[in-house]
Order: structure tokens, then sequence, then C-alpha cells
């Protein structure tokens, strides 16, 4: 869906530093892990921006910041114009009633002892005016029928539901406080295939139905691209690379985004010949000792002196239509096959 007005969340410098402390008893801090460093955004309504990076690169930690599960080292989280990065109380209560989260496992993100009329019901417990006590096991079967469950299965527990299913719960309890953002943390990748694509279906439907904004995180490139409006390329707690889906898909700019379109399968074995593979040197540094300047530099093939010395906004390059985090962006067309 096309983004429309202006933006209903606001990201700026969003820092996530945890403590590395040695001793047990009279701890002293001797450094930190750097997990989200800098990081700034924004999403408007109906949109999709999608978040890419492989394990370890501060995604996850990302979308605790915005659901104010963590609280930021430093950096502003604004929705609708109000900061939720340091409220409190019945303050933060208010706020997150606009943002919700669909989490990565369906297994562990439900509670076993609850049945699904509870599970989905709990939003209303704790807002209470959201649905008066006679109200909320309509309203929870509504939500049943618009994920497309049974309705009368609500009295049924967890463990009497597929993965697939399971999901689809999950995404009912975050509908429920009618929110204007859901934050999605790899919804799909504990999911078989088939019924990944039967759920992204059903989050594009509600994302019309209900003019929704996602901010969808995943590793799998074929399914961001697929839902996206937007994509984000997070690399060791930097964002890197950012613009519209066929700008990073088609033409990206920053190495690392070309090393992992690289990376991605293609069905087709004459199209793996004709497909240029980038291998990348070395392991990812270490989040809690970064690299001077680039993040990258130490795996990238362009790095040179500057690399090293000066750390490379996220900006739109000359020759380039969308913002990257390089010294030598370069698009480079990228073979579908």
């Amino acid at each position: 869906m096309a983004a429309t007005g202006e933006p209903i969340l606001e990201v700026r410098d969003l820092v996530k530093h945890f403590p590395l402390n040695q001793g047990i008893i009279m701890k002293k801090q001797i450094g930190a892990i750097k997990a989200v460093d800098g990081v700034s955004f924004d999403l408007r309504r109906g949109e999709t921006l999608g978040i890419v990076g492989e394990s370890g690169c501060g995604k996850s930690t990302l979308a605790k910041l915005l659901m104010a599960l963590e609280r930021p080292t430093s950096g502003s989280v604004k929705i609708n114009g109000r900061e939720i990065a340091q409220a409190r109380g019945g303050e933060l209560k208010r706020v997150r009633r606009n943002i919700q989260m669909v989490m990565q496992d369906p297994y562990t993100s439900l509670n076993p002892r609850m049945t699904v009329g509870d599970i989905i019901g709990e939003p209303y417990e704790i807002h209470q005016e959201v649905a008066p006590k006679g109200d909320r096991r309509r309203k929870v079967q509504e939500l049943l029928e618009v994920v497309g469950l049974n309705p009368d299965h609500i009295n049924r527990y967890p463990h009497q539901f597929s993965g697939g299913q399971r999901q689809r719960i999950g995404i009912a309890r975050g509908l429920a406080l009618q929110p204007e953002i859901i934050v999605c943390d790899e919804p799909v990748s504990a999911l078989d295939v088939s019924i990944q694509a039967q759920v992204i279906n059903l989050l594009e439907r509600l994302q019309s139905e209900f003019d929704l904004a996602y901010i969808f995180i995943a590793h799998d490139l074929s399914v961001v691209r697929h839902i996206s409006d937007r994509v984000g390329v997070m690399y060791l707690g930097k964002m890197v690379e950012l613009g519209k889906d066929t700008e990073i898909y088609d033409r990206p700019a920053h190495p690392y985004t070309q090393a992992l379109l690289s990376a991605v399968p293609v069905p087709d074995p004459d199209g793996r010949e004709r497909r240029e593979r980038i291998i990348l040197q070395g392991d990812p540094p270490s989040p809690a000792n970064p690299p001077s300047g680039c993040r990258f530099r130490t795996r990238c093939w362009k790095a040179q002196d500057i690399c090293a010395e000066q750390e490379p906004l996220l900006q739109i390059r000359p020759g380039t239509a969308h913002a990257s985090a390089c010294h030598f962006a370069e698009t480079h067309d990228v073979v579908h096959v």
C-alpha cells in the first residue's frame, strides 16, 4: 500500500548499548555491546518498511526499542509526535495502544496455560476502556474471524492449533487495540514455506483493511521484497542503505547490500551461472569493538584509507537515487533470474 501523509513513527539517532561488566560483587564496566548505534528513519501510515540484515546486526533490539521493551541509551522514538523512548506509567500505556508486536516464534509467544480467548482478550484487561467486559467475548470472536480462524474455537488452547494458526492468533492479539503500527519481528521464519505465503497474504489484507503501517523485520530477502514498500539494510548496529524496494533490489548502492542480494538462491541452474556471486572475506566484527570509520570496511573490497578515518553518513550519493552509508557508493544492476 502506498504511504500517505506525515510520518506516524519518527526514529532519530537511536542508540542501545548493553554494558559489559567484570566481576560479581564489585562490578566494573569494561565495555559495551553496541547493538543499535545511531539508527534513523520514518514510517508513514499504510507503509511497510522492511528491515534486513544478517544475524546479530541489531534488528530484534531495534524492534524492542520501538516497543519500549528496552530503554534506549540515547535517541528518540516518536509516535504521532509523542516521545515514547522515555515515557513511563500511564503515558507509556496510552502510547503503546498505537504500536503492537507480532513475535517470531508462535510456539513460545503464546501462554500454553491460557485459552485463545484469554490470550487475544488480555489487551482488553490492560486497556479496559477499549472494550467493556460484557463485549469482550464478541470482540475476540470477531478478531478470530478476521484472521481466518473459527470463532467457535475461542476456548481452545494453543497446543490444539498448528504453527500457522498460532501465528494468526498472535496477529489477532496484535490487532485487538486497533493500533496504527505493528512491528513484525521475523513473523514467518518459523513456519513452512506454504504457510509463510498464507500469513504474508493475511498481513497484506489486514494492512489494506485497517490502514496499518508495518515494520517488517526478516532475514529472508524474497519475503521482504514481496511485502515492503521501502527497505532498510542493517549491518553491525547501523543502517547502511535505505530506499524504495525496487531501488534496493534492482540497483543496490552499498557493497554489503550487493553481497546480500548476490547470495539469494536462484532456482534456475542456468541462471546461477549468470548471477555474479560476491563472497565476503572474514567474519563480522564484534559489536563490542566495531572497526573505526565504516563498520563494513574490514570485509569490503572497495575499502580505502578514508573508510577507516571517517564514518560515512547515510545519505544520497552522486549517481544514486537512494540513501547509502558508503564513501564509494555505486549502483549495481542486479540480474534477476
